[in-house]
């Protein structure tokens, strides 16, 4: 299954051909029937929302997940309709805007094992499910973080020229982003050629990692990359950029912007440099988010101008980011990271 797959919803047509695609794809994941008739009901919920109260419409975002052995998706919808003035009564069974039975968000969140929204009067929804082909290991809540991602091609092409990766252990979490230069399949190859290096020297500091990396893209057309080294113990995020991957640091009282330097990873690098934030948790009401992201998403958002979305799932967080501020003519990564449970 490809990383993340966008379906349009505007008639009810479209309703029916995802439950279709999404059924499929939960079978070939190992999903039992009474599952699968699970994730057809959420997806036909989903859908009718977006056909009903989004005006023209909006998106499924599907994205495949996996655990040790446990495979899953999540499933996006994002809209720019009306927005749900009271969150909470519509997650109520029997209330209702539009005459029908009222069902359907209430219908979603029972039948999902995750589940988020976020949601403002002229701006639009989402929501957000979680599903998985079993039951999830009592060690699954022991990462530090939690993730959401968007990985999409440019609309024109096939195969996307971004790539990203975490890997996290009990004391340090790393995020990373490559952004191969141009689109396509050679600038697909760039980025994934990082992403393995990566992997492979995840255990040295981003700085090191990046030197590898611009050692390793020579051979190749080259990318933009950036590393964010995320220190639990220590309460600081290291981080090392070269290229147009911008990276922030938010919080409820304002934002920080990485620096990155310019230049080519594999290509011309002015300077590889390691720099140092501040990263704490121990406020609850002062958790940091990251958001990483290449230069398919514009650069003039603000997180704290949505009231309550800092507050929810980083998944909702990538999703309104990509709703709201995709160029929509270029490869598009959002990363978003932010301590589990805050």
């Amino acid at each position: 299954m490809r990383d993340l797959i966008v379906l349009s919803i505007n008639e009810n047509s479209q309703i029916a051909e995802a439950r279709r695609l999404v059924s499929g794809l939960a079978r070939g994941l190992g999903f039992n029937e009474v599952e699968i008739g699970k994730v057809s009901i959420i997806v036909a919920e989903l859908g009718t929302n977006l056909v009903k109260h989004a005006k023209g419409g909006g998106h499924l975002i599907i994205r495949s997940l996996q655990w040790d052995h446990l495979n899953g998706f999540e499933i996006l919808s994002l809209d720019k309709g009306p927005g749900i003035g009271n969150i909470s009564k519509a997650l109520q069974d029997g209330y209702s805007t539009s005459g029908s039975l009222g069902t359907g968000l209430g219908a979603i969140r029972r039948l999902s094992p995750l589940f988020d929204i976020h949601s403002l009067p002229g701006l639009g929804t989402a929501v957000m499910v979680r599903v998985w082909s079993g039951p999830l290991p009592r060690n699954f809540s022991s990462r530090n973080l939690e993730i959401g991602a968007i990985n999409l091609p440019k609309p024109s092409e096939e195969v996307c020229g971004d790539t990203w990766a975490m890997e996290q252990t009990q004391d340090r979490s790393l995020v990373f982003i490559a952004d191969g230069l141009g689109h396509g399949i050679d600038a697909a190859q760039s980025a994934h050629e990082a992403v393995n290096i990566f992997l492979k020297n995840r255990l040295l500091r981003p700085s090191e990692i990046m030197e590898l990396i611009h050692n390793g893209l020579k051979h190749t057309r080259g990318a933009a990359v950036a590393i964010a080294e995320i220190s639990v113990n220590h309460d600081v995020v290291r981080f090392a950029g070269v290229g147009n991957i911008s990276g922030a640091i938010v919080t409820p009282s304002g934002m920080r912007h990485l620096v990155s330097h310019n230049g080519t990873v594999g290509g011309e690098v002015r300077k590889i440099e390691e720099f140092t934030y501040p990263w704490s948790g121990r406020n609850q009401q002062e958790l940091p988010i990251l958001v990483m992201h290449s230069d398919g998403l514009a650069t003039r958002w603000d997180l704290n101008s949505y009231a309550g979305l800092c507050r929810r799932h980083p998944s909702l967080i990538a999703g309104v980011l990509y709703r709201d501020y995709c160029r929509g003519n270029d490869d598009v990564t959002i990363v978003v990271a932010k301590p589990r449970g805050g």
